[in-house]
């Protein structure tokens, strides 16, 4: 079913067209676009109350800026709706995540109105600032750059690296600091209640109105004006505020807080902000769900609610008549909970994802003992170390894809001082409709080559337990290794999960099913898919052996020997990048020890793979059952023999 848009949104195929009309008409144009949002996310599901909050700033920058000249970075880009909407893509919208259709995030192929490709947080600031400097040594002063960021995506540290070198040029960088008090979950920490402070002082906001109109009346005497105006303000920014003012401090000329969901002053105050050349930082309020009651009353709930009911506001949930399996997020939440309860030292750590990591559950339950830190990856690793050097037992859940924003703390931090971090890294594998920057396909290979650092994956729920309680165990907390123990986004295959608590000898994998014509070496969730495989080809009159190998550092090497001595033709099974990944590893040892067999890697190819529904692009890679019994097959077909033979 195809989203009817409004009267004036149906005649805006480009922001050429939105500039045609007159300001007058913008609200109705809010109200529209608004509503075609709701009516798209309603119907095919998607993330829906970021970019309720950005309508009319959406409609704004399109109208007041020449785009796509002037470039325009969404940082993050969940809040990007809007403007793709509006960028020619309100016809096929509808296909927005689903495999071979639109991004969920901006995306430089997909159209020359995407400046820069995103998808995780506070990238903006720095990429806008590049362009800002390459338009100044392409003698271009005229072009705006503008990065849109989030309150929440202020908390990286590279959103400060970024303001910090740009306060110190005189690039034409227009920074939109999007205030709503939330990133998933409720913003955390200082910069938070700073923010706070200067949106309800009430004296500094009456003095900063008084000093817009101001500059908006004395705009066309020229720059001196507003030379004076900004010095004047500056002066009582710091006089009134109990604190100076920290993006001025970092040489922004800072003008706000202003209202963003009020599309006529937005629009005025950008026109005056176009003519005040150098690095400058509007701070817009706004409301994250703006325009539909359910989602401002649960900002939460409603940042990616799926499919639901416009009216009623009921969220659609599969209703099912057996039993089902949890997701493995929520069976790390409640094991750590559990864990917890006996074993006081343990605290959990996760970067602005309590909700999605289902650390929530702890910080509910135990909330002395368990911390979001904000969008700072790099800062929860180190923070996870700082803890354990005085014999906290950390648990640091950072989704796979964030981990490699942090890994120089993983080496320096944690593995070369021997501490036993354990990390769990949520949304390991290929995730599905967020697309290729949210796809957790390199931490296997990027971990396993760290000295001191175990990589473990389970096949299954009651093997997250158990990898979880061994790893909290005193045998391995006085040892001098960090733990990675990576699992997939969503339901996992046992509906009782709960089982009681066993240690996993690390380094120790296990065979599932035997067989005397291959060996399958499955390491993680994809064993699932392998079992099914194997029925497919017994039914075949292939047979085939199943290992659960647990462990991609250290590998299990009494039971490769065995496999190897057994089997000229073997498959490695991983949901994980191929190079440098579990199928490398067991080929470095199939060259050490000087084996030979015919050896198929199924995995992740080199290649970026787009978004869709996982089992949808589990097909693509030859990764679900279906796929894994065609390799087995031409792989016994297969007449050819050498030392090393990959068909990848």
């Amino acid at each position: 079913m195809l989203i009817t848009p409004g009267k004036l949104l149906a005649k805006i195929d480009s922001p050429e067209d939105l500039r045609k009309l007159d300001i007058s008409q913008l609200p109705n144009v809010c109200s529209e676009l608004r509503q075609f949002i709701i009516d798209n996310v309603s119907v095919y599901g998607g993330h829906f109350g970021a970019s309720l909050g950005v309508v009319e700033l959406s409609v704004a920058l399109h109208y007041v800026f020449n785009t796509p000249d002037d470039q325009i970075v969404w940082d993050v880009g969940h809040q990007a709706y809007g403007h793709k909407i509006l960028t020619g893509r309100r016809d096929t919208f509808h296909s927005n995540r689903t495999y071979g259709g639109l991004a969920g995030f901006p995306k430089r192929k997909e159209s020359i109105y995407d400046a820069f490709g995103v998808g995780h947080s506070s990238t903006s600031i720095s990429s806008a600032l590049g362009m800002a400097v390459a338009s100044k040594l392409e003698n271009n002063h005229e072009r705006q750059h503008i990065a849109v960021i989030g309150d929440g995506a202020m908390t990286a540290g590279l959103a400060f690296e970024g303001m910090n070198h740009a306060g110190s040029t005189d690039s034409n960088l227009l920074i939109i600091l999007n205030d709503n008090c939330m990133a998933i979950d409720p913003n955390v920490g200082a910069l938070k209640e700073y923010l706070t402070d200067i949106t309800t002082s009430q004296t500094y906001n009456k003095f900063r109105d008084e000093v817009w109109n101001l500059l908006g009346k004395m705009s066309h005497f020229g720059k001196s004006a507003q030379e004076i105006v900004s010095k004047v303000e500056t002066v009582m920014k710091t006089a009134i505020l109990r604190q100076s003012n920290l993006f001025e401090s970092l040489g922004l000329r800072y003008f706000g807080p202003i209202d963003g969901n009020d599309i006529s002053h937005l629009t005025e105050v950008l026109s005056d902000l176009k003519s005040i050349p150098g690095p400058k930082l509007l701070h817009c309020l706004t409301v994250k769900g703006k325009g539909y009651g359910p989602a401002e009353k649960d900002q939460t709930k409603w940042h990616a609610p799926g499919i639901f009911d416009k009216i009623t506001g009921e969220i659609k949930k599969k209703t099912f008549d057996t039993p089902q399996a949890p997701k493995y997020q929520d069976v790390f939440g409640h094991t750590i909970v559990e864990l917890a309860k006996e074993n006081k030292k343990i605290v959990g750590i996760t970067p602005a994802m309590p909700s999605g990591s289902s650390l929530n559950i702890m910080m509910s339950e135990i909330p002395e003992r368990a911390f979001d830190v904000g969008i700072a990856e790099q800062h929860a690793v180190t923070f996870s170390a700082g803890m354990a050097t005085r014999g906290e037992i950390v648990f640091c859940n950072i989704y796979s894809t964030f981990m490699q924003r942090s890994y120089d703390q993983v080496v320096h931090d944690v593995c070369i001082q021997e501490l036993p971090v354990i990390f769990c890294l949520d949304r390991a594998g290929l995730v599905g409709a967020d697309g290729p920057t949210h796809h957790g396909v390199y931490d296997i290979a990027y971990m396993r080559c760290i000295p001191n650092m175990i990589v473990a994956s389970p096949m299954n729920e009651q093997e997250l337990r158990n990898m979880m309680y061994t790893a909290q165990l005193s045998s391995f907390q006085s040892g001098k290794h960090a733990m990675t123990i990576r699992y997939p986004r969503g339901i996992g295959v046992m509906p009782q999960w709960k089982t009681t608590f066993e240690e996993i000898e690390i380094g120790r994998g296990r065979m599932i099913r035997p067989g005397k014509d291959v060996a399958i070496l499955s390491f993680g969730p994809l064993g699932n898919f392998a079992s099914q495989a194997c029925d497919l080809l017994d039914q075949q009159g292939i047979s085939v052996a199943l290992y659960d190998m647990r462990f991609a550092k250290p590998l299990d090497e009494p039971l490769l020997h065995d496999i190897f001595a057994s089997y000229d033709r073997i498959v490695t099974l991983e949901d994980g990048c191929l190079q440098g990944g579990f199928g490398s590893a067991v080929l470095e040892f199939m060259v050490d020890n000087e084996y030979s067999s015919l050896v198929k890697r199924i995995g992740v190819p080199d290649a970026i793979i787009e978004h869709g529904e996982p089992q949808e692009l589990y097909h693509e890679c030859g990764m679900d059952a279906s796929g894994i019994a065609i390799s087995i097959k031409d792989l016994v077909n297969s007449s050819s023999r050498s030392k090393i033979t990959l068909v990848d």
